[in-house]
């Protein structure tokens, strides 16, 4: 048996950096097969991928149609035991309530809700694994606490997780779990610099700032599928908790 065969595989999109990274780390470290998706970002998905115990890395372009669930096909038909998939890779693009930008919107709608959701169904309908198969969808905490900013980004985020219990409806393997993690404010993101996101992700009922290693372990609780099917985890120290008129970047700038 190989070292690969002897794994438990999963696949993150987006793996090569940030939340993603984090991500891959933890599984890496817990002893699975972890699968390395990038976009653009191969020297960095290859020296991640030198990092773990058993890694290997794939890309495809999310904002193809056709790209995401071929690469998910073919890995189904070579991996004997592929357990998760977290979809991570999303792209944050600015517009808002007043200026929807339709370039900005298409990008978000196809890239963080449409190619998800078509991965996710490649995932079900074609991977071998047992004791059931885990896909987790990463969406945000502007689900339960959204502002007018980011306005495309946010509607697909809210795209993407109406398919979490659509699709565990939907299973035909009732050991499959779908689940989401609707992460806070965790990394500087736009134009922000690391001064004013250590003001902004402390905006929260705790006062702390989530970590990427928060949402990497809850990926890791939701592979083990204790939680029932549908369910989201919000990792965001009760940011969705707390009503804000605007996106945290910009309240850390008033």
């Amino acid at each position: 048996m190989s070292a690969i065969a002897a794994r438990p595989a999963m696949l993150v999109t987006g793996g090569a950096k940030r939340i993603g990274a984090a991500i891959a780390r933890a599984f890496g470290e817990a002893g699975w097969h972890v699968i390395i998706h990038y976009g653009r970002s191969r020297e960095q998905a290859e020296a991640l991928a030198a990092e773990l115990p058993s890694a290997e890395i794939v890309s495809a372009d999310l904002d193809d149609w056709i790209e995401g669930p071929a690469m998910v096909e073919a890995l189904a038909a070579r991996l004997d035991d592929w357990r998760v998939l977290v979809n991570c890779a999303g792209v944050f693009d600015i517009d808002s309530a007043q200026t929807l930008d339709p370039d900005v919107f298409t990008s978000a709608m196809r890239v963080n809700a449409a190619t998800p959701t078509r991965l996710g169904q490649a995932f079900l309908a074609s991977a071998r694994a047992l004791g059931g198969r885990r896909l987790i969808h990463v969406t945000d905490q502007k689900l339960l606490n959204p502002n007018p900013d980011f306005f495309s980004y946010t509607m697909s985020k809210h795209a993407l997780a109406a398919t979490i219990p659509m699709l565990s409806m939907a299973r035909l393997d009732s050991r499959d779990r779908v689940y989401g993690i609707a992460p806070g404010a965790i990394l500087a993101s736009h134009d922000q610099t690391e001064a004013e996101a250590e003001i902004s992700h402390r905006m929260n009922l705790l006062h702390r700032r989530a970590t990427a290693q928060d949402v990497a372990g809850a990926a890791l609780f939701l592979a083990g599928g204790w939680l029932a099917s549908g369910e989201t985890l919000f990792v965001d120290s009760g940011q969705h908790l707390t009503a804000q008129p605007r996106d945290v970047l910009f309240l850390a700038r008033q």
